[in-house]
């Protein structure tokens, strides 16, 4: 058994890859008022939380601010950081469907449709 700690003041380290980044800098161009996306979780599904993604005009206090490029930037829920640390979030296409990846060292189980993790 290990005791893992949380260090508030550790650097976040998520990411986006390039594919993800224009994904969003799309959205964002259709949406002018919007300044960034926000990352968080929730309470949800059958694995306990579920990410939280919405387009934002302003920051909430508390979020922490990730330059990802000149004219995308990511924010972080206050509540979610420490389960979102080390994740790279991607954009993929296949056929038709298109969806946001995460790819989070943190998450121990995900559930059978994708929806939800656990820490």
């Amino acid at each position: 058994m290990t005791i893992e700690t949380f260090d508030p003041s550790a650097p976040l380290d998520v990411s986006m890859t390039e594919a993800a980044v224009s994904h969003v800098r799309k959205m964002l161009q259709k949406n002018a008022e919007m300044c960034g996306i926000r990352l968080g979780v929730k309470k949800s599904g059958c694995s306990g939380f579920k990410y939280d993604v919405e387009l934002v005009t302003t920051p909430v206090a508390g979020d922490e601010v990730i330059a990802v490029a000149d004219d995308v930037t990511l924010y972080i829920a206050e509540d979610a950081k420490a389960f979102v640390r080390g994740t790279v979030i991607d954009f993929t296409r296949e056929g038709l469907n298109s969806t946001i990846k995460f790819n989070n060292p943190n998450a121990r189980d995900l559930c059978g449709c994708g929806e939800s993790f656990s820490v």
